[in-house]
């Protein structure tokens, strides 16, 4: 690149072309303008007449200059000059290419590879070695530097790991193979401190220039702080902005959809990190079908945060009388009240004590009942984290042994306290307003609730300090104390209204919630899910947050699982039995510094001028255009205005967009919404095949994965395009594959879906975006290909049940004899593909009561077995593929199977028109009357 000031020029050469301006001039000044012609009958006189001094009249200086500007513009547009581009770095001995390559790397690794493909190219070109550095923690051979096309090949299937970026711990083996001085480094980073980067990065300064590229997208990262009900999350990033959180799981059908939306709490900066915390403060019904929470619009894993058994509804075991000790009351016992609060908060379970702890609950709820065991069980249980929930009652006051009891958070005196007793009270006590440091802070507290009797706690040193609850007198009225992991909570008052009215106030449910709550665990402290055993992935997330079924699994153990997403251990869902727990790649973020290393601007390396260079010509030559029609005037001056119109309009229609780079950005259309999740994480631009079938329409298929069945369905839509064109005044373009995870389904009108054994099922984002598809009046025909051998039902294919299951299909009918689809082009009796006779589903006519048929009554889905691509594929010389069965009544099938997909598209393209039948009785008395002539 030529540098001019702050002007670079990727093609100096053309600017040549200058030198030719003076040349022009000239030719412009001694050819003349085009004579006006005027019609004078007296110039008939003037015949034969010469004149000897012959004078021409010049062309204008301001029309000169106009077209000099237009020619001068048009060179300098095509050297490619760029307003102050990056410089071209000095000539080294051999290049380096360094990338992020963790979690937090995929919102912009589209960019950064394309940057890393283009030096690694641009070195090579000048017989520099190169090498690759991903820094995803896998790097443990030394660094192969070569100069042939291995290297943008692997640049190019790189993709960043769902675990954060790490580098090898000692450069020196890695760099054995690198020259000692002259060595370029190209670093592209995500903008975030990894473990071993700065040693790597004072290794790579002593040997020559590190040039350091910052992320295109800033990172995100979703972290879920505490578990429990309910949840709390932590947003990182490196910009004060942070995106919302959805909340996705099925819904009651089992659809995959957004459950909720959270937004992140006020900001918290610490050292350019921005934090932002998020509850998930959500109904237990709802939380417990959240399968994960996602960053809006951020496609990365570390922006995931997957439901595992700490998003479930707390367990909790309640042990007391059976319900015969309270036959005939149970409306008004105890247990009766304590399972009314805890319906909905949590799920619980009613057992034996030993029963109980074999359930291993979060919360066990013991009722009026005294003489536990002081070691056993029920101790070990509270020792490892879990929450023992005490309530007083009559038998507790009567044991002998209370000051004794085991297994409370205060020592307690025998007898209790209430208004026929030796303490009697004269008048019930209010509760007094809570702690605003405790538990229960906030909480108000209603004036009729009033406690009668109660356990007297003895007075101690820290009875205070382990009240949490108190009555007016400021006597205790819950307690708790630690106990082990655990704690130990009692409430000296009853669970029912017989001390107290507390338990038929909404204070005693909300207080419940906040012990509940409590008993969730902080992240750092969950050792109970990774203790022991191994741990088997069930499903893993690629770098860019997506499913990526596991081919091989490979069981974990659980003191490498514990230690978080890693090589060994990537993001997802691991099981151990009937354990389930989620591996996220989220981890707290630190900003990267760079002393000593050159860093570029954020943002574009500089700003193309061709652009701008090319209207500027295009605007001349109007002008030029519009000055001579001025100065012929009458006819010509019309002609040139025409002139002017067919230029804007051979300008206007070209998208320049499409050609990256030669727009500025200020002149694209500002849009302030993140990129769509249908589009794919490896760019921000629509797929110019998608773009294509919206415009030109095209047939599209579904991508398998299974090369042999996408290669029948292209070959399949072929020949029913060519069918479409020869037949109809449609004219499909080639056919479109379609990947479901990346791909704008807005753009098309009909997918074909083969179903396949080895498809694998697509991600939640998905199913959302096929279900928009099919509710914006999309059609989606899906071909099982069994000849309908797996049953009568359009369901009875397990794979069908599979990859149809979570779409939010309508009720399903099979096609009736005088269905649109039966007569929306060709009349049709049956409708067979390489196979006859199987039934075909559609969506049954009955619209919602009181509302109009969804989609104009036009099926979104047609499900059959028939292998109607199979039926259709023809090769490049336009012959059919495959064979359909035999001899003449094998062809009269297949020519029946191409009607059905001219009827199909028909169907697609004009819906159900066909179907108003209003005037066909007129029609045919006027055929009848017609005949009667």
């Amino acid at each position: 690149m030529m540098m001019l000031g702050p002007i670079g020029f990727a093609a100096p050469w053309l600017l040549l072309g200058l030198a030719a301006l003076p040349l022009l001039w000239w030719l412009l000044r001694a050819l003349p303008p085009v004579p006006r012609r005027v019609r004078f009958p007296g110039t008939v006189l003037l015949a034969g007449l010469v004149d000897p001094q012959p004078v021409a009249r010049r062309t204008p200086w301001w029309l000169l200059m106009l077209r000099l500007l237009a020619v001068a513009a048009a060179v300098l547009a095509f050297a490619a000059p760029i307003w102050r581009p990056v410089a071209d770095p000095a000539p080294e001995d051999a290049l380096l290419i360094v990338m992020d390559a963790g979690a937090t790397a995929a919102p912009g690794w589209a960019a950064a590879r394309s940057r890393a493909i283009s030096a690694a190219e641009g070195a090579m070109s000048r017989g520099a070695p190169v090498a690759l550095l991903l820094a995803d923690g896998q790097q443990t051979a030394a660094l192969t530097f070569s100069a042939d096309d291995s290297l943008p090949a692997a640049l190019r299937a790189a993709q960043p790991q769902p675990w954060p970026a790490a580098y090898p711990p000692d450069p020196a083996p890695l760099l054995e193979h690198a020259p000692a001085a002259g060595l370029g480094t190209l670093w592209l980073s995500d903008g975030l401190d990894h473990p071993n980067r700065a040693a790597w990065l004072i290794a790579l300064a002593a040997r020559g220039t590190v040039r350091v590229v910052p992320p295109a997208t800033p990172p995100h990262v979703l972290r879920m702080t505490r578990d429990g009900h309910p949840p709390g999350f932590e947003v990182q990033a490196t910009t004060p902005t942070a995106p919302d959180i959805l909340a996705l799981g099925p819904d009651p059908q089992g659809i995959p959809r957004e459950l909720a939306r959270l937004t992140p709490g006020p900001a918290q900066v610490e050292a350019g990190i921005t934090r932002r915390p998020v509850t998930a403060d959500l109904p237990p019904e709802l939380l417990g079908r959240v399968t994960r929470f996602q960053l809006d619009g951020v496609e990365s894993a570390a922006a995931v945060v997957l439901g595992d058994d700490r998003l479930r509804r707390p367990v909790m075991a309640v042990v007391g009388p059976g319900p015969s000790a309270d036959e005939g009351q149970a409306l008004l016992s105890p247990r009766h009240f304590i399972l009314s609060a805890l319906d909905g908060p949590a799920r619980a379970i009613e057992a034996g004590l030993s029963d109980a702890i074999a359930a291993k609950p979060d919360v066990i709820v013991i009722l009026d009942r005294a003489g536990l065991p002081a070691a056993g069980p029920l101790a070990e249980w509270v020792a490892g984290g879990g929450m023992l929930i005490r309530f007083a009652g009559p038998r507790m006051a009567a044991a002998p042994d209370l000051a004794l009891e085991p297994l409370l958070p205060v020592a307690l005196r025998p007898g209790g306290r209430d208004m026929g007793g030796a303490l009697s009270w004269g008048e019930p006590r209010a509760i007094a307003p809570f702690d605003p440091d405790g538990p229960f802070a906030g909480l108000t507290v209603p004036r009729d609730v009033t406690v009668r009797a109660q356990l007297m706690a003895e007075p101690s040193p820290d009875l205070s300090a382990r009240s949490i609850a108190v009555l007016s007198d400021g006597t205790p009225l819950v307690t708790r104390a630690g106990y082990g992991q655990g704690q130990l909570v009692l409430f000296h008052s009853t669970a029912n209204a017989d001390w107290s009215s507390l338990p038929i106030s909404g204070l005693f449910v909300q207080m419940l919630q906040r012990l509940i709550d409590g008993a969730g665990r902080e992240i750092a402290d969950t050792p109970s899910l990774t203790e022991g055993g191994s741990w088997t992935p069930l499903r893993l997330l690629d770098g860019f947050g997506r499913w990526n079924d596991s081919p091989d699994p490979v069981p974990v153990a659980a003191e490498v699982l514990a230690q978080g997403a890693s090589p060994q251990v990537p993001a997802g869902i691991y099981a151990s039995g009937e354990r389930v727990v989620a591996v996220n790649a989220g981890a707290p973020i630190a900003r990267a510094e760079w002393p000593g290393a050159q860093i570029e601007a954020a943002g574009a390396p500089g700003l193309p001028l061709q652009a701008w260079l090319l209207l500027l010509a295009a605007l001349a030559l109007m002008l030029d255009l519009l000055g001579s029609a001025a100065l012929r005037g009458g006819v010509q001056r019309r002609g040139g205005l025409v002139a002017i119109l067919a230029l804007a309009l051979l300008i206007a229609p070209q998208d320049l967009r499409a050609q990256e780079g030669l727009i500025p950005d200020l002149l694209l259309p500002y849009n302030p919404l993140p990129p769509s999740e249908s589009e794919a994480p490896e760019t921000a631009q629509l797929d110019p095949d998608l773009v294509r079938a919206a415009s030109h329409f095209a047939l599209a298929y579904v991508l398998t994965g299974d090369p042999e069945l996408d290669g029948l369905s292209r070959a399949g839509l072929t020949g029913l395009s060519q069918t479409l064109a020869a037949r109809t005044t449609v004219e499909p373009s080639a056919p479109v594959g379609v990947d479901l995870e990346t791909a704008d389904l807005s753009l098309l009108a009909f997918l074909y879906w083969p179903v396949g054994d080895r498809q694998p099922l697509p991600s939640a984002q998905a199913y959302l975006r096929l279900n928009r598809f099919l509710r914006g009046g999309g059609m989606i025909l899906f071909d099982s290909r069994d000849a309908d051998l797996a049953g009568s039902s359009a369901d009875a294919s397990g794979d069908l049940r599979r990859l149809a299951g979570p779409l939010d299909m309508p009720q399903l009918q099979i096609v009736p004899r005088d269905h649109v689809l039966t007569r929306s082009f060709y009349l049709l009796d049956s409708l067979p593909g390489r196979f006859d006779g199987g039934q075909v589903w559609v969506a049954a006519d009955a619209a919602p009561e009181g509302g109009a048929a969804v989609n104009d009554g036009v099926s979104p889905v047609v499900i059959g077995g028939n292998a109607w691509a199979e039926a259709w594929a023809v090769d490049q010389r336009g012959l059919p593929l495959f064979a359909v069965g035999s001899g003449f009544d094998g062809e009269r099938q297949r020519e029946i199977a191409h009607r059905f997909g001219v009827n199909l598209i028909m169907y697609v393209l004009t819906g159900n028109y066909k179907s108003d039948q209003i005037h066909v009785p007129a029609l045919l008395q006027r055929l009848q009357r017609e005949q009667l002539r």
